[in-house]
């Protein structure tokens, strides 16, 4: 690593618009995440197992598309020196979103699934547009190893910004559990995709044109041949697979949070409140993440993140009998656990790329695209694993919104989806995480 390289220091306020654009995607990520399995169980009438398979597929495409797009990227970085082209496709996620949440009026049931799944299809195209190009700035950067982080940090700030907004408002706005509040709520929320979508490439602009873009080198090669060499790299494919189960665990959560709430502690309205103690750490605890990443390494971070995690679901097992304030009191310290998760595992990806290139083995975009259909796969996986762990106990779904009394079996499944088995997807991420080596010969 050279050290003018090593020196170059992005400009905060280019910092501040690029991470900007992570407002819009803590709104795509989180809203869908936490609302749409509670959405077409409790207000479509979706049977659990098809509202977990309608959430599902979309993602399967995302496998496919996203390694697609991350070398299409790189094609384009190469022709025009800059990734911004598919970037502004993003721009009209706002459409597909909205539509998601409309709902016409006599579609319920299998109908309700195949307007959801459909949007819901076209607006991870839409985000994978945005996403891909817009992760892989920060390994296009000419910059160092502690400077990446720093780039994270900010993004991983108004990240949390996206998803607090989010996970607090949309609950609120759609309290009644009618499709007409649905509605409403995706249309107050689309402003700030397109908001930040359009800061999003104002800051990638002016971040390469301040710290250099590492153009992707002339070589000849196809989707198949960077999906091979991304996972032909050791370090990649344990960062990669740990933050697969890692995602997993972290959608689960906020899939399962709406049915925890309503039936576990019986208060829906804890949801918002929950939500704000998951995600009020996080906005805050990034500088500090940021001072254990430079005293102990990524790594460590990483490990002690996921560990924290693990301990919070064990933790929640109780139920309502925890009480409410020492629940709230566990989430936040798993909403700070979030915050670490997130910025060590993105921080980690451009260290792997910089050494893959550094190796002459790879692109950038072709290891993000494959990150992000990895991520993509996640947040699908999770949900449709609390859905499956519903419907093999029987619950029950409803429409607009009522209650419907459920049996035994199906309230201890929506308790222990909601704790034992995040525990455990979380403790299969951290045996991955373990086998990463490439954190202490990136810091030199």
């Amino acid at each position: 690593m050279s050290t003018a390289v090593a020196d170059t220091r992005a400009r905060t306020g280019d910092l501040s618009l690029y991470a900007a654009g992570s407002v819009g995607m803590g709104l795509w990520v989180t809203v869908p995440g936490l609302l749409l399995l509670y959405f077409l169980t409790q207000t479509l009438g979706v049977p659990a197992f098809l509202a977990g398979t309608t959430l599902l597929l979309p993602k399967l495409v995302d496998i496919v598309v996203h390694p697609f797009l991350g070398s299409r990227s790189d094609r384009q970085a190469r022709r025009t020196g800059h990734r911004r082209a598919m970037l502004r496709w993003g721009l009209l996620l706002a459409v597909a979103w909205t539509a998601m949440f409309t709902v016409p009026s006599g579609f319920t049931g299998t109908d309700a699934a195949l307007w959801v799944g459909a949007c819901y299809i076209a607006g991870n195209l839409l985000f994978a547009c945005f996403q891909v190009p817009y992760l892989t700035t920060p390994s296009d950067l000419r910059i160092g190893y502690h400077e990446r982080t720093r780039v994270f940090m900010f993004r991983m700030a108004f990240l949390t910004l996206g998803l607090l907004a989010a996970g607090v408002t949309a609950p609120l706005l759609v309290s009644s559990g009618e499709r007409s509040a649905y509605a409403r709520m995706a249309l107050l929320l689309a402003g700030g995709l397109v908001v930040s979508g359009l800061l999003a490439v104002a800051g990638v602009r002016r971040l390469t044109g301040h710290c250099g873009f590492r153009t992707p080198r002339e070589r000849r090669h196809s989707v198949r041949d960077d999906v091979r060499a991304a996972w032909r790299d050791r370090d990649f494919r344990a960062l990669l697979l740990s933050y697969l189960f890692t995602g997993t665990t972290t959608h689960l959560f906020l899939a399962a949070l709406p049915f925890y709430t309503q039936y576990v502690l019986g208060d829906r309205s804890l949801t918002a409140v929950l939500m704000g103690a998951f995600l009020v750490p996080a906005t805050v605890v990034g500088p500090l993440w940021l001072r254990v990443s430079r005293r102990t390494g990524k790594q460590r971070g990483l490990l002690v993140a996921q560990g924290l995690f693990l301990a919070g679901s064990v933790a929640l097992l109780p139920g309502r009998t925890l009480g409410t304030a020492a629940t709230v009191a566990v989430v936040v310290v798993m909403g700070a656990a979030f915050a670490g998760l997130q910025l060590f595992a993105f921080s980690m990806l451009p260290d792997v790329v910089a050494a893959a290139e550094a190796r002459g083995t790879a692109d950038a975009g072709a290891y993000t695209g494959v990150w992000t259909a990895t991520e993509a796969t996640g947040t699908a996986v999770g949900p449709y694993a609390y859905a499956a762990v519903l419907a093999v106990a029987g619950f029950v779904s409803t429409t607009d919104g009522d209650t419907v009394a459920q049996t035994d079996a199906a309230l201890r499944a929506l308790l222990w989806g909601f704790t034992a088995l995040p525990a455990v997807l979380m403790g299969v991420a951290v045996l991955f995480q373990r086998r990463y080596a490439l954190d202490g010969e990136a810091a030199r």
